[in-house]
């Protein structure tokens, strides 16, 4: 026991609900449940000048985390780019060390005895890799400062989700490319700056044929990962829009063909072919402008603005239940801004990007799971209700797939079992 518990008889266990003996040390309430997530952001946010205040890495990332999977990127972007800060120096110097090192292969952190625990927070490990940067060890400091790095990547990653996902994707691609000048096999730094350069570069050849390299060097580097089968798809598209001289071109093309499709009474079910066709139109609605946010941010929030908004989340969820994804899309777009925490209208978002087969569909699709994934079985519902019945199925099943431990499981297997 501990020092200074109280001896205990040697009799029976005390019942329980019993008062603890005389002199024992208080007891916290086994049966109170942790905070959730909403209520450890209004603790937050009601915390004076947390934001500006000084904070480790650790901290700086923790709190951008909770923002985003919350779907609140304006503030994860505040605490990310904290964190970011407390790393550039660690990573700074495995740059200049393994500039130093040439083609000379980097140690791992076991075989330069850099003597790192899991848990050691990160200004420790960038203490150990800056003694021996002093030391004239280039090899050790690389070895030392690159095992530091793992979070600090991870952070760059999600920073460049939410930059995109806020409406910033020049932004966004280069903190991407900041992962990759660190580590040039990183599978989600690779998707994410492929992705970005997919969908916003269709008149530049040269930066598709990057974009292609970088879905390729994801399909030789990971070879089992779950995006492979979407990279490969889109590594292929991107060689015929080049081929094409540009996806306008492309884009003209693909209409071409499915006029003789429909002039031999072969035209396809609309819904599919929305989704084999994930490039960007030019009336599709574009990302938000930083001058459209602070816009959106200065909005008074009246109940005429709150109707409107629900009756775009309906109408979108009509059109996705008919297979009109843009449509749907076009409708989410102008919610999500004002509702960021609203989880019926990022699961309408998401899964308009998945039926159109946009590459950044799936992070979308990704982020919405991690915040509400309730309201994307919902949506499933309101899909059935409205005559979607095959729609339905196909979203709980994705859901099922990628939500192993969803904790409505079993309800779910039921629904599907239907």
């Amino acid at each position: 026991m501990p020092e200074g518990h109280p001896t205990m008889p040697g009799s029976a266990p005390v019942a329980p609900g019993a008062p603890l003996p005389q002199g024992h040390p208080p007891v916290k309430d086994a049966n109170r449940m942790p905070p959730s997530a909403e209520e450890l952001m209004k603790q937050l946010d009601s915390s004076e000048g947390l934001r500006e205040r000084e904070k480790t890495f650790e901290i700086a990332s923790s709190l951008g985390r909770l923002y985003y999977t919350n779907g609140r990127y304006p503030e994860a972007l505040a605490y990310l780019s904290q964190a970011q800060a407390k790393a550039d120096g660690v990573r700074s110097l495995f740059l200049a060390s393994r500039k130093k090192l040439g083609k000379t292969p980097i140690l791992t952190a076991e075989a330069a005895s850099c003597g790192f625990t899991p848990d050691q927070p990160l200004d420790a490990m960038e203490a150990v890799a800056q003694a021996r940067a002093k030391g004239a060890d280039a090899a050790g400091a690389a070895a030392c400062a690159r095992a530091a790095l793992p979070n600090a990547l991870e952070v760059d990653v999600l920073r460049g989700n939410a930059l995109y996902l806020n409406g910033d994707s020049a932004s966004a691609l280069k903190a991407y490319e900041r992962v990759l000048e660190v580590e040039s096999r990183h599978e989600e730094a690779l998707f994410g700056r492929a992705s970005l350069l997919f969908e916003t570069q269709g008149e530049n050849l040269q930066a598709l044929k990057t974009a292609r390299e970088g879905f390729d060097a994801l399909v030789a580097a990971h070879p089992e990962s779950q995006r492979v089968p979407m990279a490969r798809q889109l590594s292929q598209r991107i060689e015929e829009t080049v081929k094409a001289g540009g996806r306008q071109k492309w884009l003209a093309t693909r209409a071409a063909d499915r006029r003789v499709r429909l002039s031999q009474n072969m035209a396809p079910n609309p819904a599919q072919a929305m989704a084999q066709n994930p490039a960007l139109p030019p009336d599709a609605p574009r990302p938000l402008t930083p001058e459209m946010v602070d816009a959106v941010k200065n909005t008074e929030r009246t109940p005429e603005l709150e109707a409107g908004l629900t009756k775009l989340v309906e109408e979108g969820e009509e059109h996705l239940a008919r297979g009109r994804y843009q449509e749907a899309l076009a409708n989410y777009t102008r919610v999500v801004p004002f509702q960021p925490e609203n989880g019926r209208a990022k699961a309408g978002m998401a899964w308009a990007l998945v039926g159109l087969g946009r590459p950044m569909g799936a992070r979308v699709w990704s982020v919405a799971l991690q915040g509400d994934a309730g309201a994307v079985e919902k949506l499933g519902d309101t899909l059935l209700a409205k005559g979607d019945a095959k729609g339905a199925k196909a979203l709980w099943e994705k859901l099922a797939q990628d939500v192993p431990d969803y904790p409505n499981k079993a309800g779910l297997q039921a629904k599907l079992s239907q």
